[in-house]
């Protein structure tokens, strides 16, 4: 038996019969091999261990073995083109760019369930340095196994273990050896092509791209996508949105006469619940209530609370909402919409059509202006004032901020002081962060038991929310003491999951369940979407719907006219909605049946129903199908296209001019100063100068759980 063992050659053994076959034929043919096989093996491992690819069938799988190949040939093929050691150096040299970038989409894919855009690579700045502690949740030690053969294939070339190839190849064979990549490639397309026809031009769902073509191929083609989204301006028409105008006005519908003005004049709040998922309302750990606060808000007999209600962000995510909350326009196919157009296009924003009407408008958010393109977008939309970081003096310090802003207890407190200064009636957002990946908060502020689903991501979440909840119970507590509650209408909204599908053991233990299909994963994306107001007849309204609805329906119930805007989101309250919910990747959702992650559902019921067995299913689907590409690429027209710009002439609306608004601090501080004097509307004035900031209450162990007024620093206004 053990003389058997002995016959099985050692590691040392193996390599000097690969090295001896390697110096006698072509050295540097069986090395460009040697890497196309590690490319291929290392892409192809991560395909099925780190990607939710959904290959189904012959067809699919075989072309996830064979779409990594066509690349790796072409790109580690330019080594054949050198002579000597320099050959061998090319060809590590496009190993490590093709293993970083495998490597970076692993990492992003873990949270985000997508892939790396040009998009998201250039808003890199916009997010700063932010990501860094979501990255260092997400990466593990596996990780780095992509880049082993790196280290080693350097160490064989430095210590002189290969037998460098000082002749080459001919050139021939290295053209023919490039050629045989492109020809691998064009197989691998004709292959997907007949699965799945439309690939390239009508598929709005990244997993495709990679499944069907590759991982290398996916960025080619997002990098044409994205030289096409900048070409689109440059193209663009007033026919073009003339055509879009007239679509958007055959899917406009009635108001409810019930609803329509009941919040007319009101101050208006719109608050940002970050990550925030409706499976969190009335959600109990240990028998303890996750969001008390919240579960309160959303069953009072007069908040409208939406059960059914769905985010529908893209790449851009938190950016993502806030386009479609403030334009009702989506978000983009890759990146963000804010970073790559915030700057330059025109819009017809909520900010900018309320201030039109005699409305303050202003956006909360603790972290620095720049991120997501938010100071020069929100000009854009028309935000009088942008209280960012820099008005903030606690959010420098560490333990006040939670790496993407200021802690939720301590910003919504440090923002009652700019609260109380707005001219009424005013718009208010404010941006919560704390319930942000990687949902981790210090022990003094924990006050929450964690799951037990064994999932360290995914285990805090509750405790993070609760600790939102809190946060919010505090600002009504203080809203209600100053005056402002009765006379404002709150509109709250989650913006997109916090628990990604790549948890999906984790999300079956907190929906009890043995494992989750794609129904349950469709039925996760759904957040909160509530609307308050002390005179609105409220309850649980089981309408369909998603974030590109929020415009539109607020609008009905502050009594503003909506005919001519250019709007992809229907009013929920119309009695004529019919609550079809695109998702920016394709997958739709309806009242009726769904389709998510290229399956069919019974929406009611849950039941997997396929084309060939429901006929309804098969009509239905066409025609949703057909609208959802119409909406999104005719809302992708309109930001790529920039094609507001020629919406003028209008009487009910005027294109903002982002030149009339300023966010630095000393400027914010001094309008409001001035506003005081001009339009004495607000809480301060009305109060005859007495600040209100002695009624806010928190339990922030960082301010010893003091109310504003005895904060010095929350209070203070100095520059930083």
């Amino acid at each position: 038996m053990f003389n058997r063992f002995k016959k099985i050659p050692s590691l040392k053994t193996i390599w000097q019969k690969i090295k001896r076959t390697m110096d006698t034929s072509a050295p540097l043919v069986w090395f460009f091999v040697l890497n196309v096989v590690l490319v291929w093996f290392k892409t192809f491992v991560n395909y099925h261990m780190n990607f939710n690819l959904g290959a189904e069938g012959a067809t699919q799988q075989f072309l996830l073995f064979l779409n990594p190949i066509p690349t790796a040939i072409i790109f580690l093929s330019i080594a054949l083109y050198f002579r000597g050691v320099v050959s061998y150096w090319v060809a590590i040299a496009f190993n490590l760019i093709q293993s970083i970038w495998l490597f970076a989409n692993v990492l992003y894919y873990r949270e985000f369930s997508d892939f790396l855009s040009m998009g998201i690579l250039s808003s890199g700045s916009s997010t700063g340095n932010n990501l860094s502690k979501s990255i260092a949740a997400i990466i593990h030690w596996s990780d780095y196994m992509v880049f082993v053969d790196i280290i080693i294939l350097i160490l064989l070339v430095v210590f002189k273990q290969l037998t460098i190839d000082r002749k080459g190849v001919q050139k021939k064979f290295a053209i023919l050896t490039t050629i045989l990549g492109f020809a691998l490639m064009l197989v691998d397309f004709g292959i997907a092509s007949a699965d799945r026809s439309g690939l390239l031009t009508r598929s709005f769902d990244n997993n495709y791209i990679v499944k069907y073509l590759g991982l290398n191929e996916y960025a080619v083609f997002n990098a044409v996508q994205t030289y096409n989204q900048t070409e689109s301006r440059k193209r663009a028409k007033p026919a073009d949105l003339t055509k879009i105008k007239k679509f958007v006005a055959t899917q406009k519908l009635p108001d409810n006469i019930q609803y329509y003005g009941t919040q007319k004049g009101k101050n208006v709040f719109m608050i940002h619940l970050e990550s925030f998922q409706q499976f969190l309302i009335d959600y109990k750990v240990d028998n303890r209530e996750v969001t008390p606060n919240l579960n309160k808000f959303y069953h009072d007999q007069h908040t409208l609370s939406f059960d059914n209600f769905y985010n529908q962000v893209g790449q851009g995510k938190t950016s993502d909402a806030e386009m479609m909350q403030e334009n009702s326009l989506y978000g983009l196919a890759t990146g963000s919409a804010m970073v790559k157009y915030g700057t330059n296009n025109t819009f017809e924003s909520l900010p900018g059509i309320l201030d039109q009407r005699g409305y303050t408008t202003a956006a909360f958010h603790g972290d620095v202006a720049s991120f997501w393109n938010r100071d020069n977008t929100y000009k854009s939309f028309g935000y009088n004032y942008f209280f960012s970081k820099a008005y903030y003096p606690n959010a420098s310090k560490p333990n006040f901020n939670v790496g993407y802003g200021l802690k939720d207890k301590i910003f919504l407190q440090d923002s009652a002081k700019y609260i109380e200064q707005l001219p009424q009636p005013f718009y208010a957002k404010l941006i919560t962060v704390t319930n942000h990946y990687p949902y981790e908060i210090d022990k003094a502020n924990i006050s929450f038991p964690a799951t037990t689903t064994g999932d360290n991501t995914v285990d805090g979440y509750v405790q993070t929310a609760h600790y939102l909840d809190q946060a919010f119970g505090e600002l009504m507590t203080y809203l209600q003491k100053a005056g402002l509650y009765d006379n404002s209408v709150f509109v709250l909204y989650g913006d997109h999951y916090g628990i990604s599908e790549n948890h999906q053991p984790a999300i079956a233990q907190l929906l009890g369940k043995d494992k989750v299909t794609n129904y349950d994963l469709a039925q996760f994306q759904k957040v909160p979407f509530m609307i308050h107001g002390n005179n609105l007849k409220g309850g649980i309204n089981h309408t369909y719907g998603g974030e590109i609805d929020m415009l539109p329906t607020l609008l009905d119930l502050l009594g503003v006219p909506d005919d001519n805007m250019t709007m992809f989101g229907q009013d929920m309250l119309s009695p004529n909605y019919e609550g079809v919910v695109p998702m920016r990747n394709g997958n739709w959702i309806t009242p009726k049946y769904m389709k998510y992650n290229n399956q069919y559902f019974n929406t009611t019921n849950g039941q997997q129903v396929t084309l060939d067995s429901d006929s309804e299913l098969k009509k239905i689907a066409t025609t949703t199908q057909d609208y959802v590409n119409k909406v999104l690429s005719y809302s992708d027209a309109v930001i790529t296209g920039d094609l507001l710009r020629f919406d003028t002439g209008r009487s009910d609306f005027h294109p903002v001019n982002k030149k009339d608004f300023d966010y630095k601090k000393s400027t914010g501080l001094d309008r409001l100063k001035e506003a005081q004097k001009t339009n004495p509307s607000s809480v301060l004035a009305k109060n005859n100068g007495k600040s209100t900031l002695d009624m806010y209450k928190t339990d922030a162990p960082e301010l010893n759980g003091t109310s504003a007024a005895n904060n010095d620093n929350s209070s203070s206004s100095s520059s930083k």
